[in-house]
């Protein structure tokens, strides 16, 4: 294990996380990019009981519906495991995302330069998530591999599971709670210097990021019921692992 943060301190550690605020407009995008319906704000994200609660709420801030929050680790990371061991809320709307960014956008503007989905899930499935990975070329030139994990009966996702990815030069592999259920073998990108196949763009150094989305085009652009008030995503622990 080379990093790793147990959240079993009274705050969150800024040397470990950074926080992304807003609606996207900072970054140029607008509602990062997705449709998304809420604010991110750092006061929507604390420890708690040795966990990092990220909280989506309904309340207006700042033009839109709902708050949440959304962090970005400070560390990035080149090939290994990388897991995380997550509670997520069930409902309409709730679009909770484990992944990765490049630290530098190498081969060009997204997705040229990559992005690793270890965990996405749309609220209203509790009983399956999903990984994927987008690379190919800067929108809209882009392309994406997913993969889908069905929980066994009685299991979903309002309980802890251990989400990650097995990274390699040559494959990346997706598991929940240790269980394989998707491996990507072939992939390759485009940049100023033409098509470049594997590792490109997954041989550079990438971060992580953890945030609980509302609305967007995950999942048709549903929000929640008109009864929502909160909802919280838990993250007890994300380990990273080298080869």
């Amino acid at each position: 294990m080379v990093w790793h943060d147990e959240f079993d301190e009274s705050h969150i550690n800024p040397s470990n996380w950074t926080f992304q605020e807003g609606t996207g407009t900072e970054y140029g995008l607008v509602r990062w990019g997705n449709s998304e319906e809420q604010f991110y704000r750092r006061e929507n994200a604390s420890i708690r009981d040795g966990c990092l609660v990220i909280k989506a709420k309904r309340e207006d801030f700042g033009g839109m519906r709902y708050t949440s929050a959304r962090l970005n680790s400070i560390q990035s990371f080149k090939y290994g495991k990388i897991a995380a061991s997550i509670k997520l809320p069930a409902g309409d709307g709730f679009w909770p995302a484990f992944w990765l960014m490049p630290k530098e956008s190498k081969y060009g503007a997204w997705a040229a330069s990559g992005e690793i989905d270890i965990m996405e899930n749309r609220g209203r499935l509790p009983g399956e998530t999903s990984g994927a990975a987008h690379y190919g070329g800067t929108y809209p030139a882009n392309t994406f591999q997913v993969g889908k994990y069905a929980f066994p009966s009685g299991i979903d996702i309002t309980s802890f599971h251990e989400y990650s990815v097995l990274w390699c030069p040559d494959s990346i592999c997706w598991m929940v709670d240790g269980n394989q259920f998707f491996q990507m073998n072939d992939w390759g990108t485009s940049s100023e210097a033409g098509y470049l196949g594997k590792p490109t763009p997954f041989d550079q150094e990438f971060y992580v990021l953890l945030n609980l989305a509302v609305g967007g085009h995950f999942d048709e652009f549903r929000i929640p019921k008109e009864t929502f008030t909160e909802a919280e995503m838990l993250v007890d622990y994300v380990r990273v692992y080298a080869l």
